[in-house]
């Protein structure tokens, strides 16, 4: 996720260098052949070209909206999470030392269930960032699970829902030896369900590309315009300072192109780019917190942007 106010001219390029190298190329070649041959046909009457490029900044308009509200709403879902992780580890705190009273209450074993499941948590965001990456990396969890834990979750097709699914067991055995009592499986099952809730929202955008058609039509009408534009700038300026299309097309052509990429970089918003959602640092706030109120004393240092980029 971009922090910072002012975007580097570098990015920017590496972002739209394709597109652009077409415009400056056709730019230069269209006003050297008209300049050596001053051939008329090569004037395009302009209004045309206008009424295409108002019609093109509708429709990219459309697409930008609809590529951020993906964004936005990918960005709620991790809101989410936060709040529901919080929510889950204040209640398995509570409600495992609520039982302290009772005679078959094991000071020990609500300590290990406590922190086994909060850490399970832990591993859960976690898994869910690796898999919305399509990133493999599995060692990053490894500290938060039992060996014969990590193994059944890495082997698993879903991960992040194996934990889950070791979370619940879990759950139930306290109930069984008496960590838990009364209801509190039905409240620490709702912020569960929660979380399998958001998961199955993150895997939805995911897997469910905005239609292609916004972005093939988009990219094509983009680039017509953009070869349209100096055949149309040539009736606009004197036949002697005819080269000036060529800075005209690509400063307005340009505008176009980088809000074409634009929409197109915050279509996908978990592919680990500079645009996406920070789902590294959200991790890494939940791990602090769950933690902290572990009453963990050694945390993992809080992430903080790079350069102006928060992964």
């Amino acid at each position: 996720m971009i922090v910072k106010r002012n975007l580097s001219p570098f990015k920017v390029w590496s972002y739209i260098q394709k597109p652009m190298m077409v415009i400056i190329i056709w730019s230069v070649v269209v006003w050297l052949t008209y300049f050596y041959t001053e051939a008329k046909w090569m004037v395009l009457n302009f209004t045309p070209i206008g009424i295409l490029g108002s019609a093109l900044a509708i429709f990219v308009a459309f697409r930008n909206n609809s590529a951020y509200g993906r964004w936005w709403e990918a960005r709620q879902i991790w809101g989410g999470i936060v709040n529901s992780s919080r929510v889950l580890a204040r209640l398995i705190i509570t409600f495992a030392d609520s039982h302290a009273h009772q005679s078959n209450y094991n000071h020990e074993r609500s300590e290990n269930f406590k922190k086994s499941l909060i850490l399970k948590c832990i591993a859960w965001v976690n898994a869910l960032r690796l898999q919305l990456r399509d990133q493999n990396d599995w060692t990053q969890i490894s500290s938060y699970l039992s060996e014969q834990e990590f193994n059944k979750v890495v082997h698993a097709t879903n991960p992040a829902y194996k934990i889950h699914m070791l979370m619940g067991k879990e759950i139930y055995q306290a109930m069984a030896n008496g960590t838990l009592g009364g209801f509190d499986s039905f409240q620490i099952e709702g912020q569960l369900l929660a979380l399998t809730n958001y998961q199955g929202g993150a895997e939805r955008i995911k897997n469910t590309p905005l239609p292609r058609q916004y972005d093939y039509f988009t990219r094509i009408f983009v680039m017509c315009f953009s070869l349209l534009l100096p055949l149309g700038l040539l009736g606009l300026v004197p036949s002697t300072f005819s080269w000036l299309i060529i800075p005209f097309s690509l400063l307005v052509s340009g505008v176009f192109v980088i809000m074409e990429r634009t929409g197109a970089a915050n279509e996908d918003p978990f592919e680990n780019r500079i645009t996406d959602v920070s789902m590294t640092a959200i991790c890494n706030t939940i791990e602090r917190d769950l933690l902290d109120i572990l009453g963990e004393e050694i945390l993992p240092e809080k992430l903080k942007p790079k350069n102006g980029y928060l992964y």
